[in-house]
């Protein structure tokens, strides 16, 4: 089997792991050290960064800066055109297909422009009859200046798709019932045995953390100069495989939720998915620590994994929101990067904005990019993600067939159809190694879903 290189030294049978003993007390968030800090060649070594730990009292955590934070962009800089390394952002429409920097330019435009007749009024009525929220449909856009006389004619462009994709539900349309055989599914991840598929892992959550550890030089950009495109490609498989995870092995049968993170921008502690009996309360920091997860199924939550690449180092998933952060993954950042035309453009605004600040606002864990799978928001964060991906990916069928940039962080190797996404078999004969041409459509290859809005 073809193994990437940070897998080489990580993703092994594992020797039996001696039990260690569970604690409460969190960690220092200094501690969970910079998401760059390790190269790929450090990671295929089996290097571990070495971070110094303090001697920690009961239900303390780790100092902030440990976990370091996600690299991110303020949104501000994305709709100033700040050139993410070389990706021509400079150039591209902050709006619509034209290269104006507002809507109001771009509807002059299209309106006198290309001979339509259908004014600006009716337009902008169409435009703001959600005022304050994202365009999430390209025809809200694009209905009033296409000539079609029959809707079969886009039909072509999903041939091939599967004919019953399961639909994601957001989970404010999700049944309590729904949410908590989600949550319970997820909480038996952590009390099944590991697979042994992977080192240091002791349960088959871990297993995912692990995972993720070991690939996260190669699917996480260095910087803004130092990219990989294979981050979105890469996590929506993740994502999919804990989906599998969830079913083949913890019996779970329902739909699977997504969260619309975006309309809880600046608030993430009131957000549903963070009340006691779902995924636990959104704590801020303690004394500038990380806090452990106070209440609900993930109450003190032990990983063995991280900060960074530290292994055998027991403590709790920990929290520290920072709604000043979180207060910038809305919909500007959400419609700033929908409107980028090409793939790299879209992915690098997506990696270093909102991706980054919904990582750094929930902190500590989540903060950590390298290990930030222990808190299982993580999940429901990259579901969001990868709505995100789908939804860009839906406004022009290039999107869903072609691919392009750079495949590794070094050198830029071209990133292609044929480039392999590997997933270790984490979920089994299911997650065998793919070419990028699989995992490109979320109704083809291996997948079959969509969205539900």
């Amino acid at each position: 089997m073809r193994l990437s290189i940070a897998l080489c030294a990580s993703v092994v049978t594992a020797a039996s792991v001696p039990a260690i003993e569970s604690r409460e007390d969190g960690i220092p968030l200094a501690e969970f050290g910079q998401v760059n800090s390790v190269s790929p060649e450090e990671a295929a070594a089996g290097v571990d960064i070495g971070f110094t730990l303090s001697q920690r009292g009961a239900q303390e955590g780790y100092p902030l800066s440990t976990f370091g934070e996600v690299h991110h962009v303020e949104p501000q800089e994305a709709k100033e055109h700040k050139d993410l390394g070389g990706n021509n952002f400079s150039v591209l429409p902050i709006f619509g297909p034209g290269h104006e920097s507002n809507l109001d330019s771009w509807l002059d435009k299209m309106d006198h422009g290309h001979g339509h007749h259908h004014g600006l009024e009716e337009i902008e009525d169409r435009l703001r009859h959600k005022a304050g929220e994202a365009i999430t449909k390209v025809e809200d856009v694009l209905d009033h200046f296409l000539d079609i006389r029959d809707a079969s004619e886009l039909e072509p462009r999903d041939t091939g798709d599967c004919p019953n994709p399961a639909v994601r539900i957001e989970w404010d349309d999700y049944s309590n019932s729904d949410r908590l055989a989600f949550v319970n599914a997820i909480k038996c991840l952590t009390t099944r045995p590991a697979s042994g598929r992977v080192s240091f892992s002791r349960n088959r959550y871990e297993d995912l953390v692990r995972i993720h550890q070991s690939y996260a030089p190669n699917i996480h950009s260095r910087s803004t100069s130092q990219q990989t495109h294979k981050f979105l490609l890469w996590h929506r498989y993740f994502v999919w495989a804990f989906e599998q995870m969830l079913r083949d092995e913890c019996g779970f049968n329902r739909a699977m939720p997504w969260w619309d993170e975006k309309k809880w921008a600046g608030r993430f502690h009131e957000a549903t998915i963070f009340r006691p009996e779902y995924f636990g309360s959104l704590p801020g920091p303690t004394n500038g620590r990380g806090t452990c997860i106070p209440d609900g199924p993930f109450r003190n939550l032990q990983s063995n994994l991280g900060p960074g690449q530290t292994v055998n180092n027991p403590h709790c998933v920990q929290r520290a929101v920072n709604e000043g952060v979180t207060s910038q993954t809305g919909v500007n950042s959400y419609n700033t990067c929908l409107a980028r035309s090409s793939y790299p453009d879209f992915h690098s605004c997506v990696e270093f904005t909102y991706h980054a600040q919904g990582h750094n606002g929930v902190g500590a864990t989540m903060a950590d990019a390298i290990a930030s799978p222990g808190d299982p928001a993580f999940f429901m964060h990259h579901l969001y993600i990868d709505y995100t991906f789908r939804k860009w990916q839906l406004g022009a069928l290039s999107r869903r067939n072609t691919i392009s940039g750079c495949a590794t962080n070094d050198g830029c190797q071209p990133l292609t159809l044929d480039t392999m996404i590997y997933m270790g078999g984490i979920c089994g004969s299911k997650c065998r190694d793919t070419p990028v041409r699989d995992v490109l459509r979320t109704k083809q290859g291996l997948f079959c879903y969509m969205y539900s809005y």
